[in-house]
């Protein structure tokens, strides 16, 4: 009698896995963000001068890291801070990101001891690069605007 009970455990153990492997959804374990189209990272900073001077700010759904400092002297700081999603509404509502394509970047001015200032936009389908986009003042106006929204939540020496 005891081996037959094992048959029986051995026939509905894998028909009771099975059922359970068939009964999960692969569409609801996607995430919703993957699928859309908005921002989840942006990246701003002014990089080269005489002293190899350098300002990162990068921004995410939750926080703002923030870091400075010259290379010639060695110095170097950091600022981080949590934020919360009204905030991050907040930083993005400027952005277009149907109109990101149409900025255009211009030359790096480090060669010449400028400073060069670099926007790195990511969304879940593409990442925008851009050198310098002020020069192009009819779609740089809405990355200036995010910049207003960001120095309203930095401390003031990384501004």
């Amino acid at each position: 009698m005891p081996t037959t009970k094992n048959v029986y455990l051995k026939l509905i153990f894998p028909i009771f896995l099975l059922s359970a492997f068939f009964s999960c959804d692969s569409k609801k374990s996607k995430q919703p963000s993957a699928s859309t189209n908005e921002i989840t990272f942006i990246r701003l900073s002014h990089i080269g001068g005489t002293m190899g001077e350098y300002r990162i700010i990068k921004v995410t759904k939750d926080s703002v890291f923030a870091e400075k400092g010259a290379t010639a002297n060695k110095t170097h700081q950091k600022w981080a801070s949590a934020i919360n999603m009204d905030t991050w509404k907040q930083l993005i509502s400027p952005i277009n990101i149907k109109d990101l394509d149409k900025i255009k970047s211009s030359p790096s001015q480090q060669s010449v001891d400028g400073i060069d200032e670099t926007f790195q936009i990511r969304t879940p389908k593409k990442a925008h690069f851009y050198v310098n986009s002020f020069a192009d003042p009819e779609h740089y106006k809405q990355l200036q605007q995010f910049k207003e929204q960001l120095d309203n939540i930095l401390p003031k020496e990384y501004k």
